[in-house]
């Protein structure tokens, strides 16, 4: 593994580790209030890796719902971790089997974003890269979930304290980083709206999938300009 890669995805990762920690924290509060051990919390951040499917998994869990509904709510906020997989298959062929799964394993957000980024502006996606932006956001989501576990009621509400602010300024920062890519202000617009009324008619957490479906749905159907498509932004090459 080339060190070099590894701590350059370390140094891209950190920014996210900043942002997601306060929620790591947040989620093992609320397990330990609903029920479960520090260990317990900590083990499902290891396994599922997902704050928001978490999250909603572990508010269904309080309310005792059936098992199938908490299933499929899972599904539905992670749905989108399907696409992403299928979007940087194409920048890791060379990777190995056991590299692969352990890529899509630690698959989030922002791991898709940089690597697309880091694909279509020609630099190799190298799995020591990858692995070095992956372990700077793993390992501190679970000491932060321990820590939330622990500390329970003393971290109250993040919104209190503008902490959940944090995490959708970095989303918007990784969206906008997209804004050169061709037909991007319609997609994006349609997602949007789409996803707006899902919320308000169909609600959370289905809103998230039938965004994203709308604005591939759009993505499909418009015409692409190919010079455009082929050309790096601006802000890709930097």
């Amino acid at each position: 593994m080339d060190r070099s890669e590894f701590m350059e995805g370390v140094r891209g990762g950190f920014p996210v580790m900043v942002s997601a920690a306060p929620f790591g924290a947040l989620f093992g509060a609320v397990a330990v209030a609903n029920g479960q051990t520090i260990a317990e919390a900590t083990l499902m951040s290891a396994t599922v890796f997902a704050g928001a499917s978490q999250l909603v998994g572990i508010e269904l869990f309080g309310h005792k719902v059936q098992p199938w509904l908490i299933i499929l709510s899972v599904l539905a906020v992670n749905f989108r971790h399907i696409l992403y997989s299928a979007a940087i298959a194409r920048f890791i062929r060379h990777f190995s089997p056991l590299e692969k799964f352990l890529t899509f394993y630690v698959l989030t957000d922002p791991q898709f974003a940089q690597t697309v980024q880091r694909g279509e502006t020609g630099r190799k996606v190298t799995f020591a890269w990858y692995a070095g932006f992956a372990v700077i956001i793993y390992f501190p989501w679970l000491v932060m979930t321990a820590l939330g576990g622990v500390s329970g009621k003393l971290i109250g509400d993040p919104k209190i304290i503008g902490l959940d602010v944090l995490l959708p300024i970095y989303f918007m920062a990784l969206v906008m980083g997209f804004r050169r890519k061709p037909n991007f202000i319609p997609i994006v617009a349609v997602s949007a709206v789409a996803s707006v009324l899902a919320l308000q008619f169909v609600g959370s957490p289905w809103h998230v999938s039938i965004g994203a479906i709308a604005g591939i749905v759009l993505a499909a159907l418009l015409p692409i300009d190919k010079q455009a498509a082929a050309a790096p932004s601006t802000e890709q090459e930097a």
